[in-house]
């Protein structure tokens, strides 16, 4: 039996969030610093994947207040066909005022 080949598809864009995104929770004072803090932000794709591609996430810009170490960390979740959540957190007493990154998915 033969079937037709999918080719491969690629996107990629650049988001940011911070300050301004409703919901942001990261430059608020701490209280507890041996508890983490995590904000999710949405991605959508431009046009859906036939099936979850491959998603590769990189951190190109932040801003933290200077008093504190600069902890951060953006991951990739929950990825599906139509898009995926990074994951961006910090700890102890590291305020963050913004994220940017930059993603890259590969699939058919």
């Amino acid at each position: 039996m033969y079937s037709a080949p999918i080719p491969w598809k690629m996107l990629s864009a650049t988001h940011g969030a911070g300050v301004l995104t409703p919901a942001w929770n990261l430059a608020d004072p701490v209280t507890l610093p041996e508890e983490g803090r995590f904000f999710v932000v949405d991605v959508v794709f431009a046009s859906p994947f036939a099936s979850a591609p491959v998603v590769h996430l990189g951190l190109t810009g932040f801003d933290v207040d200077q008093h504190d170490s600069a902890r951060l960390t953006v991951k990739v979740g929950q990825i599906t066909e139509s898009g995926f959540q990074a994951l961006i957190s910090t700890w102890s007493t590291t305020r963050v005022y913004a994220v940017e990154f930059s993603w890259l998915a590969i699939g058919a």
